[in-house]
Order: structure tokens, then C-alpha cells, then sequence
């Protein structure tokens, strides 16, 4: 019998997946054996990023703390980006970044300066 908590974050990176694959086309999947030493994030497909995802109940501590992690998945990846996809109650969802995280996204962006 599955955790229902594993089948819970399961399902949440299956959505994530589709909602990025939908928005993005890149083809976005889940990564298989998340929660290695050397994990490198939840979902594979956005080029040169890692995404990692909370399906909380307390999404203000996932907030806190997700982005955190997906810096270090981000390390281990060697990418270059790295954003942390929430899941809020009523399934509505957040993409969050540390300040870090954004300031790369906009200065690898190319804009002007």
C-alpha cells in the first residue's frame, strides 16, 4: 500500500508537470528517485532548470523552505536556474524563488541593464 503522502506529492508533480508541459511545451515529466543525496529536482523538461514542488498543508512553510531546496538540487544539476512550484488549498498554484533565484532569472534573461 502507497504512503498517502507519497501519492500525494506523486500526483502534485504529475500536475506540475502537465501545467508546465501546457504552458511551456517543452515536454516537462517527473524526474524518478527524487529525494537522493544528489537529488537534482522533482521535474525534468525546462531546459538549464530545476523545479522542485510542495503539495503542503502548510504552504507558508513550504514557501520557507522548498526554495532553499531546490538551490541545492540546482547545485547538484549544475543549472543554471531554479524555481520551486507550490500547490496552494484549492489547488490553485505559486512558482517562488529566493531573490537570488529571480535576480538570475533577469539578468540571464539579457534585458537591458
Amino acid at each position: 500500500m502507497t504512503n498517502p503522502q507519497k501519492a500525494k506529492g506523486d500526483r502534485a508533480e504529475r500536475e506540475a508537470a502537465a501545467l508546465l508541459d501546457d504552458l511551456l511545451g517543452y515536454g516537462v515529466r517527473r524526474k524518478l528517485g527524487a529525494g537522493r543525496q544528489d537529488d537534482t529536482g522533482d521535474l525534468d523538461g525546462v531546459p538549464d532548470t530545476v523545479v522542485q514542488v510542495a503539495d503542503w498543508t502548510d504552504a507558508l512553510r513550504a514557501v520557507r523552505e522548498k526554495p532553499l531546496g531546490a538551490e541545492d538540487q540546482r547545485l547538484n544539476a549544475g543549472a543554471t536556474f531554479a524555481f520551486t512550484m507550490i500547490r496552494l488549498r484549492g489547488g490553485a498554484w505559486r512558482c517562488v524563488l529566493t531573490p537570488e533565484q529571480m535576480a538570475t532569472y533577469v539578468r540571464e534573461s539579457g534585458g537591458p541593464r
